[in-house]
């Protein structure tokens, strides 16, 4: 029913709309239906389709099986509609890995075009975000590696972009629209400076010069960590809604050599994760931003792998963005 796939660390399920009906779920017929009613099924379908079998939990795990629910296609050719759902229950406009997992799922069920772009939308209930977010796919070869690039469009910058509201002060460099978010810079000293980017969703990169600022994953789950960036990342009730409160993803970046940055990421409604193609397509942009890297191809090395982007620049303006990714089945 369910079909589980593994993208550079970040795990989904992918579910036909009709496989949660027949579980007795009441999933609306269309996926604009489905987002605007996403109170009355998404949490039950999370837990029936990513929860664990009782005694199959490993000691240690996560507490669902994998990182989200892709649901769709709605359709038997593109452009495809589908929902991204988060492990809480909430819908996200965008995942990078989520769209390679999608697309490498429509490929396996003979409905992605072998060659050319398709259109992927994904609907969600997010105010003040239009929907459905659309991504060109197209399947493509890497080096050695058979995936797909995901156009991902022009990104946006600074605090209005993201729906930032409160919490947040300019730090001086209004130039490059840099923010100092006081819960993350009352975390650690070296968290004073980061960058609003929205790449279809919102994203807060915080810019650290040195190594050691970065939060292993393993940091971000413990308390009292965790609760802190929970508070920041999340939506209210779950977390505070502060700045962002739509809630926002959260990325801390170091420039690690030229034209290649580590990342850590703490994703709203899922925590900290191996990977995420949208905050690796986020912190490059911020990079471009400051200047730490100039546009072109670019690599994002994340705990679960390195995600290849390329950065397209027009008059001194970033204008379009793509991510390569690939994914197999588990």
């Amino acid at each position: 029913m369910t079909s589980f796939y593994d993208a550079r660390g970040n795990l989904y399920g992918v579910v036909a709309p009709e496989a949660v009906r027949r579980l007795g779920i009441p999933l609306p017929a269309s996926a604009a239906e489905a987002a605007q009613g996403r109170a009355s099924w998404s949490v039950q379908a999370v837990e029936a389709l990513c929860g664990w079998a009782p005694g199959t939990r490993p000691e240690g795990a996560k507490a669902h099986r994998s990182d989200g629910l892709l649901v769709g296609p709605f359709q038997d050719a593109p452009p495809f509609d589908l929902l991204i759902v988060n492990t809480d229950g909430t819908l996200a406009e965008r995942s990078g890995n989520g769209l390679t997992i999608f697309s490498q799922a429509l490929s396996e069920q003979g409905l992605l075009p072998a060659q050319g772009a398709s259109e992927l939308r994904v609907h969600h209930d997010k105010p003040g975000a239009g929907s459905p977010v659309a991504t060109r796919v197209e399947p493509a070869r890497v080096a050695d590696d058979q995936g797909f690039w995901l156009e991902l469009g022009q990104p946006a910058f600074g605090p209005q972009a993201v729906g930032a509201e409160e919490g947040v002060d300019n730090d001086g460099s209004s130039c490059v629209d840099l923010s100092r978010v006081r819960g993350l810079a009352q975390l650690h000293p070296g968290w004073q400076r980061s960058q609003f980017v929205r790449i279809g969703n919102p994203h807060c990169v915080t810019l650290v010069d040195d190594a050691s600022a970065l939060p292993s994953n393993r940091q971000m789950r413990d308390a009292p960590l965790a609760a802190a960036l929970t508070r920041i990342a999340y939506a209210m009730p779950v977390g505070g809604g502060e700045p962002c409160p739509a809630g926002v993803n959260l990325q801390w970046a170091w420039l690690e050599e030229a034209q290649r940055i580590a990342a850590r990421v703490f994703e709203r409604g899922e925590g900290p994760t191996a990977s995420s193609g949208t905050s690796a397509s986020a912190v490059a942009c911020a990079a471009w931003r400051v200047g730490w890297i100039k546009a072109g191809d670019v690599e994002v090395a994340m705990p679960g792998g390195t995600a290849p982007l390329r950065l397209e620049e027009r008059g001194g303006e970033l204008v379009r963005v793509s991510l390569f990714g690939t994914a197999r089945a588990l």
